[in-house]
């Protein structure tokens, strides 16, 4: 049946990774009939840039559940032969300290793949019509009140729409129009990162580990691992040591970096390494940040926050893809629980309820994750008597990582579930509380007030 009701206008704000994915949840999951998603983008082209980027079990099965079939193949991914998550090498010796495991994961299609971010992208890309984006739209600001929302740019036009949804990353600009006083929190870590073709190295670094490792080293440490297409990537993670004012003067996001600093850096680790950094073509630098758990991803009537805007976590336990993944799911899902009729009317109370139940299924779970990012932050480097209790407190500290399956191979669909019962229960009560009150205030009337019998 046709609908005279205007549709939904949803403007995204951001088209990288995490808006894509919720503008393709928002029409895929919702199953919304009356939708218009309208994405705007700082880039002056989509194209395939950045670093690396890996998914875990609950990434890729959201990927699944989205649609993007492409994304789940041995082309763009690469899963190690010896079907392990992560393997924690020891950053002299070579030695395996430590592995991640899977506890559920029986489709090799859902373990842990490395991409090139670009290529995740492009993916979600292929699914979103073109259209939609709105490129050179870099936000100034943004506002909202009880009849809609509104995105200010910088070339001085202005966006108009129902729901805001910011997914523009780790400096989200619709953050900071309704956090102001929200702050960013230097790690410590700054990390020098090169994607490249893997013949420069294939061949060339003697026992070359098949499957991704990371090396950690008393405070720095190094990552290496092939990528789909035929794609090669290195991270090496340093303290900087300086503070977080200076280190925002002379390091900007995606800089080019000196490679020969990587070089040096590295100069003392075991050969595989030295190799490596050898034969590293480049390096660009990401200064780490982390922010503080957000109290609500609701700050306002009609705005919430996706990926890196609604949970700076710094990168940590590369985790970020997935979770800005599983972010878009739950949105998709809260939209369509809200909205069961297809959206042929779009009350406030209905999108208040969608993004209620959003914020309820994920920000907890992201609040766990960042609680731990900040206590490994908070943590004291100690000193040490010798470098033999310096190296086993390094081997201790590898053996006892956080167990971050909870993380990893996280259910949206459970979670959000669990939230609409736990919902549907306290209004069940509520509404039995209430209908109790009623029932005993029209007791206490009964008798106070004396029937016409009485009266004769």
């Amino acid at each position: 049946m046709a609908s005279n009701q205007k549709p939904l206008r949803i403007l995204i704000a951001g088209a990288g990774i995490a808006g894509l994915a919720t503008a393709i949840s928002l029409v895929r999951i919702s199953g919304i009939v009356n939708l218009d998603i309208q994405l705007y983008e700082q880039a002056t082209e989509l194209r395939e840039i950045g670093a690396s980027i890996a998914l875990s079990p609950n990434g890729l099965r959201t990927l699944e559940k989205l649609g993007i079939d492409e994304a789940l193949g041995d082309e763009i991914g690469f899963r190690g032969p010896s079907g392990i998550p992560q393997i924690y090498r020891h950053w002299k010796t070579n030695q395996v300290v430590s592995v991640d495991t899977f506890a559920n994961v029986p489709d090799r299609r859902h373990q842990t793949a490395r991409f090139h971010r670009g290529h995740i992208h492009t993916a979600l890309f292929e699914h979103v019509p073109k259209e939609w984006i709105h490129l050179k739209k870099k936000i100034s600001r943004a506002e909202s009140n009880n009849d809609g929302v509104v995105l200010h740019f910088e070339d001085g036009s202005s966006a108009y729409g129902d729901i805001l949804i910011g997914a523009d990353g780790i400096r989200s600009q619709v953050r900071a129009s309704f956090f102001p006083d929200y702050k960013l929190r230097f790690s410590g870590k700054v990390f020098m990162r090169s994607t490249f073709d893997a013949s420069l190295v294939e061949g060339k670094v003697p026992d070359l580990p098949a499957d991704a490792a990371h090396w950690w080293g008393t405070t720095d440490s190094f990552f290496s691992s092939r990528l789909g297409r035929g794609l090669y990537t290195v991270v090496g993670a340093y303290d900087d040591g300086r503070s977080a004012e200076e280190l925002e003067k002379s390091i900007t996001w995606d800089q080019v970096g000196n490679v020969q600093f990587l070089r040096e850096k590295y100069k003392d680790w075991h050969p595989v390494i030295k190799a490596l950094t050898e034969l590293t073509p480049y390096a660009r630098l990401y200064p780490n940040y982390a922010g503080e758990s957000l109290q609500t991803w609701v700050p306002v009537a009609r705005v919430t926050l996706v990926g890196d805007a609604a949970h700076t976590h710094g990168g940590s336990f590369a985790a970020g893809g997935s979770l800005a993944l599983d972010d878009s799911l739950a949105l998709g899902l809260a939209f369509k629980h809200a909205f069961p009729y297809g959206g042929f009317s779009f009350p406030q109370e209905n999108i208040q309820q969608a993004l209620a139940l959003y914020d309820q299924t994920r920000r907890p779970h992201t609040a766990r994750l960042l609680s731990i990012v900040h206590s490994l932050m908070n943590r004291k480097v100690p000193t040490f008597a010798t470098p033999e209790e310096e190296d086993e407190a390094l081997r201790t500290r590898m053996k006892s990582r956080p167990d971050l399956l909870w993380l990893s191979e996280h259910d949206v669909e459970e979670a959000f579930n669990q939230v609409v019962g736990e919902s549907e229960k306290r209004n069940l009560e509520a509404q039995r509380t209430k209908g109790a009150a009623q029932l005993c205030h029209g007791a206490e009337n009964a008798v106070a007030s004396p029937t016409f019998e009485s009266k004769l």
